[in-house]
């Protein structure tokens, strides 16, 4: 394998204004946005009217448990498994990729309060095929949890690669986890036929209530290159060229614009439809289902997938209420309803097929 990487900060304490924006009070994002709302007013609008509603469907989502076997298998075909809220099992070029691990109960520093898991697991870190790429969009809990990581880094074969934003090398290293590799906003890493970059968002980071912003956002893109035969790769094997872009965690901006110019376009885009509500509130720092959309089209995606719903409520929308919003937004787009789709818990999407 090779690996070589190109603008990758080899310190928490670098950082290139060209890219990221750095200030004397932590990064900040590209566009300015709203002054940020009061968490207090929000929390006692929740306490006074009961929010957020359980779902209709009383917490009952599908849950599918994953073909195993052929994920463990495959080494051609792309592919996408939803595993719930944030996390995805992504195949593309030969590698096994996950998105923001979130096997725990709680998206919470403790294990008795805070958010709480709604909908089951559809499979364990142990079952899954061994992951090659971790991805990390931000430090929020319900993005980057502890156990889980911990949990990878474990996993048999060796630990996967770590892909992080500026500033969380540091954080990994000081759990024990040191496969970490810190990217800027538009930094690139190639592995063989698949070049991975790191993009920007509208979004914040905070572990606690002093690190505010001290540690980057974003998402990230994968773009799959195909890779002729040799003899270190049988023919069947191979990856046709596939790109994938999954947008982390992020209230709406120009930025996806600026992504959808210079990538050109994805065959697929994963993009949060959920924890919207109220927007008075949310607005800054997570995008509602009719923003999903339009991120769907400023960054030319074939098809998109929503993700950041259903299994959390982080916010005060009813859980099984962003697909019903985005199918509206999709109408109200005048696009096809199965150009922006969502799955259910565990269930896996063949991108060739």
């Amino acid at each position: 394998m090779t690996l070589a990487a190109t603008g990758c900060s080899s310190s928490s304490k670098y950082y290139d204004p060209a890219k990221s924006n750095r200030t004397e009070t932590g990064f900040r994002n590209n566009y300015p946005q709203p002054e940020r709302a009061s968490v207090w007013k929000w929390q006692w609008e929740r306490l006074t009217q009961g929010l957020p509603k359980p779902p209709a469907n009383h917490y009952q989502f599908p849950v599918v448990k994953p073909d195993l076997a052929w994920l463990k298998g495959n080494r051609k075909s792309p592919s996408v498994t939803w595993i719930g809220h944030a996390t995805a099992l992504l195949q593309i070029g030969g590698k096994n990729v996950l998105t923001d691990p979130m096997f725990s109960e709680r998206a919470s520093p403790f294990s008795f309060i805070g958010p709480k898991r709604k909908v089951a697991l559809p499979v364990q870190i142990g079952e899954l095929p061994h992951i090659d790429v971790v991805v990390i969009s931000h430090n929020h809990y319900d993005h980057l949890d502890r156990a889980s990581v911990e949990q990878l880094n474990l996993q048999p074969g060796g630990p996967p690669l770590f892909l992080v934003p500026l500033g969380l090398r540091e954080w990994f290293n000081d759990i024990g986890i040191t496969n970490v590799r810190e990217m800027d906003w538009w930094d690139k890493l190639s592995m063989n036929s698949l070049d991975i970059y790191f993009v920007p968002a509208a979004h914040w980071s905070a572990r606690g209530l002093l690190d505010r912003s001290e540690t980057l956002w974003g998402g990230w893109v994968f773009r799959n290159l195909k890779m002729p035969a040799t003899t270190e790769t049988a023919a069947s094997e191979q990856s046709d060229a596939y790109s994938v872009y999954f947008a982390g965690d992020t209230g709406y901006s120009k930025d996806f614009r600026d992504i959808g110019e210079r990538f050109g376009r994805f065959d697929l885009a994963l993009i949060p439809i959920g924890a919207y509500a109220p927007r008075w509130f949310m607005q800054n720092q997570h995008v509602d289902p009719a923003q999903a959309v339009q991120i769907h089209e400023d960054v030319r995606a074939k098809r998109s997938i929503g993700v950041h719903w259903g299994t959390f409520e982080l916010a005060d929308e009813p859980l099984d209420e962003p697909p019903q919003k985005l199918a509206e937004a999709l109408k109200e787009a005048k696009l096809p309803a199965d150009q922006f789709i969502t799955l259910q818990h565990g269930q896996t999407l063949k991108l060739d097929e």
